[in-house]
């Protein structure tokens, strides 16, 4: 899925004053690419996402996905939403949990793979009857990670989905994203205070200023996956944008 912003910006109203939280920004991501957003706590990349989400309108410009609204998008879920929190029902199954978005989407019409499908493919099939209470927190992760795609989205919107986790399953569960990524080939926008992080995921990396949150500068990222985080070439990458971070 194509997404095009354009003049995007957002101010919220609030009783003795308005806070600008997005300056207008401009952006044209291909169908398919992997673009990271990082910046400051509190320079609008969530809100972004959760604009391209249709969870906010806009104050000014316009966002298109494939030509449509994000309402028109949402509506047709094409969209799919992963936040920090994996925000499982602690009283449905592992299975029922990947399930969900079937029984509440009965409409959708994009081939996805099935729910004891995407299990495997994240290797939690044998824990499918369990309860999410049971399970670690990078396990849960995964669950909501296979949720998210369960109606075959065209387009992921990653806020820090992995930030509460540890490294080493940070690490691991990030190695999964990039190989569903490439099974899939959706679109994705990924939110995350990370930079090897980013550096290691993103086809594109977007560095926003403080709030309002404006696009400082892009970085293109021409390394084959997988990318070492210790390799030189990510090393300074790394410390090229830590530099536009500190501009």
């Amino acid at each position: 899925m194509r997404v095009v912003l354009r003049n995007l910006s957002k101010t919220f109203s609030g009783r003795k004053s308005a806070l600008e939280a997005l300056a207008p920004i401009s952006l044209d991501i291909a169908s398919g690419e992997f673009v990271c957003f990082v910046g400051p706590s509190g320079c609008g990349k969530s809100t972004l996402l959760r604009l391209v989400a249709d969870q906010l309108l806009p104050t000014t410009g316009e966002i298109l996905l494939d030509g449509q609204s994000p309402t028109e998008q949402r509506k047709a879920k094409a969209i799919g939403w992963m936040a920090q929190n994996p925000a499982l029902l602690p009283w449905s199954t592992v299975l029922e949990n990947v399930r969900l978005p079937l029984q509440v989407n009965r409409e959708h019409n994009r081939a996805a793979p099935t729910p004891e499908a995407l299990l495997a493919m994240i290797g939690l099939t044998e824990f499918a009857t369990a309860y999410p209470g049971t399970l670690s927190g990078g396990m849960q992760q995964r669950v909501a990670l296979a949720r998210t795609l369960a109606t075959g989205a065209g387009l992921w919107l990653m806020d820090e989905p992995f930030a509460a986790l540890d490294e080493l399953t940070r690490e691991a569960l990030t190695d999964e994203v990039l190989r569903l990524w490439q099974d899939t080939g959706a679109t994705v926008l990924w939110v995350t205070h990370n930079i090897t992080e980013a550096v290691r995921l993103a086809d594109r990396l977007v560095v926003l200023s403080a709030r309002p949150g404006g696009i400082r500068q892009t970085f293109s990222v021409p390394l084959h996956h997988p990318r070492d985080p210790i390799s030189p070439e990510v090393i300074a990458l790394v410390r090229d944008v830590r530099k536009a971070l500190a501009a």
